[in-house]
C-alpha cells in the first residue's frame, strides 16, 4: 500500500522523515506535567547523569555510522536510484558495541530518554513511551532481520539484546522460561529472546 504512493527507493528516506516531523511537533506542542519523580541533588550523581546522557547520544551517532549511516535513514537507495544503480543490501556484521548487544543503537536511545538529574512527570511518561516503543519494535526488527540474514538467528543465539552482563544477559532456549526476583514466570519467545 504505502509503496504505491511513495516508491520503494525514498520509502525508508520518507518514514524517517515523517518521523522527524511527529517528533518535531510533539516537542513543540508537549506542555508541562506537574510533580518531579526524582531530583537529584548530588553534585557528583549530576555529573555521572549527565556524562551518561552524553555517552548515550555519542552510542546513538556512533552505532549509526558502524552499520551504515546513510542506508539507516534511507538515503543510499534514494541515491542509488537517482543514478540508476540498483540498491543491494548490506551484509550482516557486527562491529564494535555489536558484539556485546544486539541493538546498541536502542541502548544508546533509552540511556538518553532516562539519564536525567531531574526526571519530571511529563519526561518519565516520555522515557516510558519511547523504551516501550523501542521494546516492541525489536520485536518485529529481529523478525525481519532473520528472514533478510541466515546468520541472524546463531547471532541472536550468541548475542544478548540490551543488556551486556547480568541476570538476563543471556538468551534461554526456546520454550523456558525466566523467573524474575519477584517469582513471575515469563514464558520466552520462539526466537529465543526474552518477551520482556
Amino acid at each position: 500500500m504505502w509503496t504505491k504512493i511513495i516508491p520503494r527507493a525514498a520509502e525508508r528516506s520518507t518514514y524517517v522523515l515523517f518521523s522527524s516531523v511527529a517528533m518535531f511537533f510533539m516537542f513543540w506542542q508537549w506542555r508541562p506535567m506537574g510533580g518531579v519523580i526524582w531530583n537529584v541533588q548530588s553534585g557528583y550523581g549530576r555529573i555521572a547523569l549527565y556524562v551518561l546522557y552524553a555517552l548515550g547520544w555519542v552510542m546513538v551517532l556512533a552505532t549509526t555510522f558502524l552499520i551504515n549511516h546513510f542506508d539507516l535513514f534511507g538515503l543510499r537507495q534514494v541515491v542509488l536510484q537517482l543514478i540508476g544503480r540498483p540498491y543491494t543490501g548490506l551484509r550482516f556484521r557486527t562491529p564494535g558495541p555489536y558484539k556485546l548487544v544486539r541493538h546498541p543503537l536502542y541502548v544508546g536511545w533509552v540511556t538518553v530518554f532516562w539519564s536525567t538529574p531531574v526526571m519530571t512527570a511529563a519526561h518519565l511518561l516520555f522515557a516510558i513511551a519511547l523504551t516501550v516503543y523501542i521494546l516492541v519494535a525489536i520485536k518485529y526488527e529481529e523478525r525481519d532481520l532473520t528472514q533478510i540474514h541466515n546468520e541472524y538467528a546463531d547471532y541472536s543465539r550468541r548475542v544478548p539484546m540490551l543488556v551486556p552482563a547480568g541476570p538476563l544477559s543471556r538468551p534461554a532456549a526456546s520454550g523456558t522460561k525466566l523467573t524474575f526476583n519477584s517469582g513471575i514466570e515469563r514464558p520466552i519467545g520462539g526466537d529465543g529472546a526474552s518477551d520482556t
